[in-house]
């Protein structure tokens, strides 16, 4: 059985895990097309976005950056450089590939802004942990409680849309879709 939640002192004692397979930065048709075709023929798949910051009160921005991993892989599409493409839609659309998130209704409705779909298989582990007694609904200490790992979130308010992403921000964007999906496969082992 899992604990309910996990104070502060108690996570910051816990080893720092990250995500250590390979990446695959999505930003030409080539990179793009490949990925696409990987990632349909999966039926699990850890999901994030990320977007630019907005540090005035009415600025918005579009998400930069799309998420989508497996055990070893994790790809990362630039939708700044790229857009949202039909082949991506169509794998967001499909039920049979199940996508593992924490607070995605807001990253869904993001993405629609981009190209709407309809979304099709998406599982929200706020929701999933509920069923194990879990309280605490943050990625990081749901992590914590799961796995018995912490991750960090140090990259978090970067610049999604920087021309060149640095290396800790495609380990830190990695690891929150990859994260997702470790916790729901070890949640479903039980």
């Amino acid at each position: 059985m899992y604990k309910e939640s996990i104070d502060k002192d108690e996570l910051a004692d816990l080893p720092l895990i990250q995500f250590e397979g390979k990446i695959f930065l999505v930003e030409s048709k080539e990179d793009y097309l490949s990925s696409v075709k990987y990632l349909s023929e999966q039926s699990l798949l850890g999901f994030d976005t990320e977007t630019k910051p907005a540090f005035k009160k009415g600025e918005y921005n579009e998400v930069a950056l799309l998420q989508l991993a497996t055990k070893d892989h994790a790809f990362l599409f630039r939708l700044n450089k790229i857009g949202l493409g039909n082949s991506l839609k169509r794998i967001l659309e499909n039920p049979e590939i199940q996508k593992i998130g924490v607070a995605i209704r807001d990253d869904i409705k993001s993405l629609q802004k981009l190209n709407h779909f309809k979304p099709g298989g998406f599982i929200e582990l706020q929701d999933h942990v509920k069923d194990f007694g879990i309280q605490d609904f943050s990625l990081k200490k749901i992590s914590a409680i799961v796995l018995g790992c912490r991750i960090s979130k140090a990259q978090r308010v970067t610049n999604w849309e920087a021309q060149e992403l640095s290396e800790a921000q495609l380990v830190y964007a990695a690891t929150d879709a990859w994260v997702s999906h470790r916790i729901y496969e070890s949640l479903n082992q039980e």
